[in-house]
Order: structure tokens, then sequence, then C-alpha cells
């Protein structure tokens, strides 16, 4: 497999000028991600430290092997959500090792609005218990949590409890989840504990009921403490909903790690084999690679050589529909598939990229899809072409393809053809986007000058005078508001990916996520249902 050779010159002035416009969007990317490290103010931080309590990040580093990589999730859920928690919610998430296994780690920051539940920080939950389920990863909570967040509860009310059945189903497929509770778990919270597989509660701190005293007073007259509604010598010597008693926050997290270390799990399906090539090319220039500005094209190969090891690709029909370019490669030892946009999708491409799922899964490799494209191509010639039928072949291979996909958002993904490319709703195993990337039907220049025309044309129908003034005005709105809607920042707040990442980090994004995913057996699919020919 040849190395593909790159065309660009770090020393021109174009690419020094996107790497600095690049750099600024990394830098407003790392401020943001600083916001999500908050947890609460001062004197909470204090109040916890003067109990003798671990903060919610220095509970999961604790937890983790030493030295274990740690992929966290959604850090920036819910960040442009007015009357929110804020970056992040209240839950720090992630994916790292715990006695030598891959496991999803959820650490509740009690010190940031109580550990209560909000909406961005409730379908946080969601998605990781989905991102559990289908890798087939177990899970440790450490909890410490209010609850829902009384004003959200109308929001997130039946949404929560889906939390709940997707801990039972992952204990039905083998899964196990262990619940560490180092203090509140009320309300809802307390079934996150009382559906684990195991169940850990440390001494004089964790408390864990249904009601507390005041609602119990108020609804049964009953005159009640914590500790004997919910104390944790309450519930390991009485009612039998902790398993272990721990002494003390570390003691906690101690019996977490022994218990991961004899349950079962999924054995690696696959580890590569060392020595591992690193691309011939460095990730820093991937920054004056990717255009900061999305209508500036690039050539994807440019992306993909400075990603994948010893910048080897070997790449399938090149010549042909050569607005998506498909090949194989490895990162960090792992083979993939590789499915890229260079642009508009045209017939050719769509029906290239369908051929390229239909190989990898009979070869059973997982796939990476790079989304940079404004969508498929329209216009008379290419409706008569078909390209609503061969668009389809596209989409209806990505709905069916049975490997693993990950993607990626590195420019723009507008229309079908964030379907066509396996965007959110098409339920990739693992999403990411770049701080440049945008996601939207169209985009907003676009989409102001179609409702433009749609209005000119209803006020001729109806015989009404069209005001060129307020329509301009009405359009620059449209525009503005389109844009922030369709942002990386707007998509990454809206969980519509999993994180946000430093395009150089792109190589060990990859690399870990296919760690994961090749954590069990990979096997394709031969169906895909009718196809117009």
């Amino acid at each position: 497999m040849r190395p593909l050779q790159s065309k660009i010159n770090p020393n021109s002035q174009s690419f020094k000028d996107n790497y600095a416009e690049m750099s600024k969007l990394v830098e407003k990317l790392e401020k943001n991600l600083e916001k999500s490290r908050f947890q609460g103010k001062e004197k909470y931080l204090e109040r916890a430290r003067q109990r003798g309590k671990l903060l919610a990040r220095e509970r999961l580093e604790l937890v983790l092997d030493k030295d274990s990589p740690f992929l966290e999730l959604l850090p920036l859920a819910g960040m442009e959500r007015k009357g929110g928690f804020g970056a992040g919610g209240t839950n720090v998430s992630g994916i790292g090792l715990v006695a030598g296994k891959l496991c999803m780690v959820n650490s509740n920051v009690g010190t940031r609005k109580g550990g209560s539940i909000d909406y961005a920080t409730n379908f946080k939950a969601l998605r990781i218990n989905e991102i559990c389920l289908e890798n087939k990863l177990p899970c440790i909570n450490l909890v410490e949590s209010g609850g829902a967040n009384l004003p959200d509860q109308a929001k997130i009310f039946n949404y929560g409890g889906e939390a709940f059945r997707q801990i039972t189903r992952r204990s039905k497929a083998g899964l196990t989840t262990i619940s560490v509770v180092f203090g509140n778990a009320t309300a809802g919270g307390a079934y996150v504990p009382g559906m684990s597989d195991f169940s850990i509660f440390q001494k004089q701190a964790a408390k864990v009921f249904l009601a507390g005293p005041p609602l119990v007073k108020m609804a049964t007259n009953e005159i009640a403490t914590d500790e004997e509604l919910g104390g944790a010598e309450m519930h390991s010597r009485v009612s039998g909903v902790s398993d272990y008693l721990a002494e003390d926050e570390l003691d906690g997290i101690r019996l977490a790690r022994e218990i991961m270390g004899f349950i079962a799990t999924s054995r690696p399906h696959f580890i590569p084999q060392e020595p591992i090539e690193n691309p011939l090319h460095s990730a820093d220039e991937i920054l004056g690679v990717v255009t900061h500005n999305i209508k500036t094209p690039f050539d994807i190969r440019e992306l993909i050589l400075r990603v994948v090891d010893g910048s080897r690709f070997s790449e399938f029909k090149p010549e042909f529909g050569n607005t998506l370019v498909t090949g194989w490669a490895k990162i960090h030892g792992y083979p993939v598939g590789i499915i890229a946009n260079n642009g508009v999708i045209f017939s050719e491409s769509a029906n290239k990229g369908a051929q390229f799922i239909q190989l990898s899964n009979k070869n059973n490799v997982p796939l990476i899809f790079m989304h940079n494209t404004t969508g498929y191509m329209v216009g008379k010639k290419y409706e008569e072409g078909g390209i609503i039928k061969n668009g389809a072949k596209l989409i209806n291979a990505v709905s069916n393809s049975n490997v693993p996909h990950l993607t990626l958002m590195v420019g723009s993904s507008y229309g079908a053809g964030n379907y066509g490319m396996n965007g959110r709703s098409y339920r990739p195993r693992f999403l990411f986007a770049y701080p440049n990337s945008k996601v939207g039907v169209m985009g907003s220049e676009q989409l102001a000058g179609v409702m433009e025309i749609i209005q000119k044309e209803a006020a001729k129908k109806t015989g009404k005078e069209y005001n060129e003034q307020q329509a301009e005005m009405m359009k620059q709105m449209l525009i503005a508001d389109a844009e922030s809607k369709s942002s990386s920042w707007y998509s990454t707040s809206e969980l519509w990916d999993d994180g946000l990442l430093d395009p150089r980090e792109t190589r060990n994004y990859l690399g870990f996520s296919l760690a994961v995913v090749y954590n069990q057996e990979i096997k394709g699919t031969e169906g895909y249902g009718v196809w117009r020919m």
C-alpha cells in the first residue's frame, strides 16, 4: 500500500492564513472545554473538601488505571441552552481502562447544582447508555446526585425513565453496571444504584431514598431521619439495596476496581501488532489543510494522509465519482474503510460509496465517514440522471450496513448529504466534529435566498406589494439565525455530536474509538433491501 503524497506547501501564505484562523477556533474550543470543567463555586468546593469529599474528576481519575487514556464524551452538552447548568451539565462521562478493561465511567458533579439533572445532563446520560450498549461496555457510576432538577421535570420525566430501562437492558445483555454512592441519590436518582448489578455505599455519607424526610412527613406524617430512610448502614444491613459498605471514598473506589477485575467482559476481538507507523506528515499541519471557511474547498486526501498509519491509503475507484474518496487504511494498526467528501455528491459518487460500503461489510471492516459536502447535486440534468435513486442507494447502504461506523465532521454537512454520509440520525458508534464544521438543511445564504424567492412569488400571486427593504432586513435576520444554528457550537450543545475536537487530535480520537469497536467481533451484512437500478 503506497503512501499518499502531499501537495500542500506549508510555507505558502494561504496555508499560514488558514492555520491562523483555525488556531483561533481551536483556542475558542479550549476556552469552552475549560468552562465544561467547572465543578461548582469555590464555596461549594471548599465545603466538599472540609467534609473529606473528593471532586467528581478526582474520583474519575482514581477509578481509572494509572496512565489510562480517557475519551471524554459530550463535554459541551447544553453549552448554549438557556436556563441550563452550562457546558457538560452535572456529569463527567467517558471511556477509559479499569483493571485493564475498557469501561464507561460516569461521575456526578455533586458540587455543581447538587448534582441534580437538567435537560442536557439527562440526554447526555441517554447517549452514554446507548454507547455502552452498542459497544458492549461495562459501566461504573460514581454517584452523588439530587435527582431531577425540578424546574426541568416536565421536560425530562419520561426520558429519565429510559435511563433506568437501559441499565436493565445492559444487564440482560451481560454488561455489568457498578454504582458507587458517595452522597445523595434521591428520588429517581435512587434507581441508578437500585438497578445496577453491583452497588457500593459509603458509610455515613450515602443517602439513598425515593423520598427524603420532608416529603415523607408531608405524604405519611411519619418523622424519620436521612439515615433511617436511606443511610448506607441501613441499606447494607436491612434493606439489601447496598451490596458493599465502603469505609470511605477511596475504599468505595477500590471496591469498584476490584469488582471490575473479576467480572466477565468482552475480550478484544483484534489487537494491532507493533510497531505502528506514524503518518509521514505532522498532525499540526491539519490546521493549515482543513479550511476554516467551509466555502473554500480542500482535497480531503490531505487530511487522510495526516491521520492514517504511514500515510498509506489504498484508494478504491480513484478515477470514478471523484467527489467522493473511498479506500482502505489503518489507524493505530486497526484496519478501516474511509468514505470522505471532496465536494457535492453526484450520482457516480453515490453509487461508488454504496459499492464501497458493500465491500467493507463483506470484509468485516469498520467505516469512517468524513463530511465536507453541500449535499446531493440538483438541477434538471441531474434529476433526469436519477440523482434521487442513486442518492437513495447510498442512504440504503448506510442504513443497513452492520459494520461499526465512525463519523467525523470536518467541514459542511448539508441536506441529504448528511444522511448519505452517516450523520447523527443514522446512529454512528461515535461522531466527532471540528470547530469549523456546520450542519443543517442547507447553507444560511441559500436558505435565505430560497425563502426570498418563495415570498416574492407569494406576494405576486396574491397581488400584494413586495416590500424590498423589509424583506432584506428579514433576510439578514434569517441568515444570522441559520448561521448560528448550523454552527459547531450549537450542534455540540444540542448533542448532535459526541464532542468537538482539536483537528490535531483526530488520529488519537479515531484510534481510541477503533479500539472500542474492535473490542467485539465485527460482522458485516449482505442484505440491503430494494435498490432502484
